[in-house]
């Protein structure tokens, strides 16, 4: 960031009076600028014993498997956010259930909230899909799959089906783990 949005003035990189940590401030108007993580929404939409998946048609990741997801948009729940998500990416409506994943990505600063739902009715391709499909759990595309978060969510899926149990599932992803998925790039 280089100027105040509410000003135009220069804005510096420091910490606040009473802050722990460095923002972007505005000396002309006193506007302190807080950045926060972003939150992904999204729902793993079953239909019977299918998992509903969508081939990416954007960067990043184009070509590859996801769950349908995407950035929470002001003045939306997250199942508000999820539920319109797959309807874009999907065509699809679901019927949402609770959450079920929680990941945190610290090192990009997202939080994706993932939602089990039951897919309603037909899908089709949206704009930022190439092809959508439901898959059995022997053919989930796993070399395919987009991001770390939907295999993770993916796996937690399958276990959890076994015992027709679907708890929270909390936890993190690191700039090391992301690594480790995607190579060293």
């Amino acid at each position: 960031m280089n100027f105040c949005s509410h000003c135009g003035h220069t804005v510096r990189f420091a910490i606040p009076r009473g802050d722990d940590r460095p923002r972007y401030l505005c000396d002309e108007c006193g506007t302190i600028h807080y950045q926060n993580p972003r939150i992904v929404a999204g729902t793993l939409p079953v239909s019977g014993s299918r998992v509903l998946l969508c081939r990416r048609a954007i960067a990043p990741r184009k070509g590859y498997w996801t769950l349908p997801a995407g950035y929470m948009e002001n003045a939306e729940t997250t199942v508000e956010a999820a539920a319109r998500e797959t309807l874009e990416e999907a065509c699809a409506e679901v019927t949402v259930h609770g959450l079920y994943t929680l990941i945190n990505l610290p090192h990009i600063n997202q939080v994706y909230m993932m939602f089990r739902a039951d897919l309603v009715g037909g899908f089709d391709a949206g704009p930022e899909s190439l092809e959508v499909a439901l898959f059995e759990e022997h053919e989930i595309p796993w070399d395919e799959l987009a991001f770390p978060t939907i295999e993770r969510t993916l796996r937690h899926f399958y276990r959890d089906r076994v015992e027709g149990d679907y708890p929270l599932h909390i936890s993190d992803i690191t700039a090391e783990d992301r690594e480790r998925y995607f190579g060293s790039a």
